[in-house]
């Protein structure tokens, strides 16, 4: 039989997955935007039709599965999600799991303990999130800069204790590409498994020997800001991607973008030489000529379907 995973509409097979965007995002908004009255940006409606065509777009260019690892309080709203996937066709998977503490992460979870915040995991991703029935497909975590706060770290025991208990998988956030060996840490001490490990935005560093010793103990590495130059330049991250598949890693890697389509709230204005280093931010960049680089500068074609069909369908499985 099969293995299967929960997306927004259900449970599907892994076969299914298919060609995967490991971290996107339909709709994200910093904490307390859902406060702002004065706010009169896109209504539900206008968001939910802009999603749907962004995905349909991903759908033609042969993309099956759309990863929205958004922390419970950025903005999650699974039915939102819910309601694209029927209308796109593609898969959508969502995420439980809390933010970094200087973005995210509440007051009333940092009073909560590992335990509590740990049986809300689990609950979203075997009973549902809320009373909508929809179940998480996997678990996010976050850290920021510098070191591990306290409340993150209880965070990050609480998806190791979820993951452990039911078999799904952890996928985080790193700021600069760093602390990700802190976070693969305390994940294994909690009996978390590697192979359902992703350490995310770890293309925010080129440092070759800081990715060689997340993966050496069996997790994945993830280049999921592709087009985000603001913080690596792209040609950084072929040189990087390609070396890491040159070395023998190629089974453990991801490549996604960390897009957005909608942002709920006001967004700070961004200076114009911001605004130039952002200037690939469309989830169709990946495909439609980031992929096509690599393959120019020499990586194959079966290590792309490596990076993007097999690699996520295992990691979902937990298989190596």
């Amino acid at each position: 039989m099969a293995t299967t995973i929960s997306s927004v509409l259900g449970p599907i097979p892994t076969e299914r997955l298919g060609y995967t965007l490991m971290h996107e995002h339909l709709q994200v908004g910093w904490a307390g935007w859902d406060l702002d009255g004065t706010w009169k940006g896109a209504g539900r409606g206008e968001r939910l039709e802009s999603c749907t065509k962004a995905l349909a777009e991903l759908a033609a260019l042969g993309v099956k599965t759309f990863v929205d690892p958004c922390p419970m309080e950025l903005g999650r709203d699974p039915e939102f999600m819910a309601e694209v996937s029927s209308r796109s066709g593609v898969n959508i998977v969502c995420s439980t799991g809390l933010y970094k503490e200087d973005l995210g992460l509440p007051s009333y979870f940092r009073q909560r303990s590992v335990e509590e915040i740990a049986a809300l995991y689990i609950k979203e991703l075997t009973e549902g999130i809320g009373s909508t029935g929809i179940k998480a497909g996997l678990i996010k975590c976050a850290t920021g800069v510098g070191a591990i706060t306290p409340n993150e770290e209880k965070a990050l025991r609480a998806a190791a204790r979820a993951s452990a208990a039911t078999g799904a998988p952890i996928i985080t956030h790193t700021d600069n590409g760093s602390l990700g060996d802190k976070q693969l840490d305390l994940f294994l001490a909690e009996g978390a498994q590697p192979a359902r490990i992703a350490i995310g935005h770890s293309d925010g560093t080129a440092d070759l020997k800081y990715h060689a010793g997340i993966l050496e103990r069996g997790a994945y590495v993830s280049f999921d800001r592709i087009g985000l130059e603001f913080f690596m330049p792209d040609r950084i991250r072929r040189a990087v991607i390609a070396g890491l598949i040159g070395a023998g890693y190629g089974r453990q890697l991801f490549m996604s973008q960390d897009h957005a389509c909608c942002w709920l709230g006001r967004t700070a204005p961004r200076p114009p030489e911001v605004d130039k280093l952002m200037a690939n931010r469309r989830f169709t960049y990946i495909v439609q000529e980031f992929i096509p680089q690599l393959l120019a500068a020499g990586v194959s074609q079966a290590s792309i379907q490596t990076i993007m069909v097999e690699n996520p369908r295992r990691y979902f499985e937990g298989a190596r």
